[in-house]
């Protein structure tokens, strides 16, 4: 059977551009595009009181605001019920999902609330500090092998992170783990996660039995895990799979509203699905690590198509990521050759198919 034959999808069809679709009472499903492969991003708003709270916000540009303008102007109640006084809850860093959020909170004079990590991450990458500097990125993907043309094409981009989130929140309310938050008839608690992002926070409504899962778990594809600069030897996978695991927990019949992809039931399958997914790559790589790999060597073992350059920059991350994961738990060995770079080989002496923990 299909994998995705498991899943139950409720709304085959998402809201359409400018629109927004009620899908849980108080509770409404709005899209908006993106300028890259995933083509989409699932927005969230929720009644609150006189107005209403926001679940993360989109990449920052003019059509982006254009169709901001048209849901405030068609929504029930219309500007009876503004987001002024209310929240803009953003669930972690990466610019889809915070690009808008000054925007936002300047036009309806909102509230940030957000976990610390991903505040502070946003402002780091914006500004180029803490080791969110071009230097000490290319640095370590020259260290893991990615060859001088990949890394000149890189080199030219820039602060791309600025562009699409040209400004940010100088204040904001703090969430974290457990917290619960009121928003209308409902309370929220707040699940964080880690691996794809340095604090994500997830948000569950027990009495709508929905979980707003944000990047977390997603329904078709598996969400990018990357090794980032500013903790070169971090192990950001195994935060994953342990944060899936939480998520696992919750209600089998859950509704899962997913940050890209159609909100699905199915949760618990789901979560099998992607430990499945990383423990095939895992054996995937180990196999392929019979020889000496670099991370860069080592992405035909995990993605088996043509790589763009911004498509480069998430594939190198990952693979250090699986290779990190498979060092740590004891199935390979590195070592760094005459030309300082990386890279890892099978120890014959550990078990050949790791599961992941």
């Amino acid at each position: 059977m299909d994998p995705q034959q498991i899943l139950q999808y409720p709304h085959a069809t998402a809201p359409a551009a400018g629109t927004s679709l009620e899908i849980a009472p108080g509770l409404r499903w709005l899209r908006m595009p993106l300028p890259f492969a995933l083509e989409h991003i699932n927005l969230w708003l929720l009644e609150d009181g006189e107005g209403w709270t926001i679940v993360d916000c989109g990449i920052a540009s003019d059509p982006s605001k254009g169709l901001w303008e048209q849901i405030f102007a068609t929504l029930p109640g219309g500007q009876d019920r503004p987001v002024r006084s209310r929240r803009v809850l953003v669930t972690h860093f990466h610019p889809d999902h915070a690009g808008l959020a000054h925007w936002l909170c300047q036009r309806f004079g909102a509230t940030l609330w957000m976990s610390q990590a991903e505040y502070l991450t946003v402002h780091a990458i914006r500004e180029g500090v803490a080791g969110y500097t071009p230097d000490n990125l290319l640095g370590m993907y020259r260290r893991n092998g990615l060859d001088a043309a990949a890394l000149e094409k890189m080199a030219v981009r820039g602060n791309r992170y600025r562009l699409a989130v040209p400004a940010f929140p100088h204040n904001y309310r703090r969430i974290m783990d457990g917290d619960e938050i009121a928003i209308g008839a409902c309370n929220w608690r707040v699940i964080m996660g880690y691996g794809h992002a340095p604090e994500h926070a997830a948000l569950y409504s027990p009495e709508l039995g929905v979980l707003i899962s944000g990047d977390m778990v997603l329904p078709k594809i598996s969400t990018n895990i990357s090794v980032w600069s500013i903790d070169p030897e971090g192990n950001p996978l195994q935060q994953f799979l342990r944060s899936l695991k939480r998520h696992a927990e919750l209600p089998a019949d859950t509704l899962v509203l997913p940050s890209h992809g159609l909100p699905f039931r199915g949760l618990r399958e789901r979560v099998e699905q992607l430990e499945e997914h990383h423990s095939q790559h895992f054996e995937e790589l180990h196999e392929a690590c019979a020889q000496p790999l670099s991370a860069f060597e080592a992405i035909p073992a995990l993605f088996q198509r043509e790589l763009d350059t911004h498509q480069l920059f998430f594939a190198m991350g990952e693979a250090m990521a699986h290779l990190h994961y498979l060092y740590y738990q004891g199935s390979l060995r590195r070592s760094t050759d005459a030309d300082g770079v990386i890279r890892y080989l099978q120890d014959a002496a550990l078990r050949k198919e790791p599961v992941p923990t």
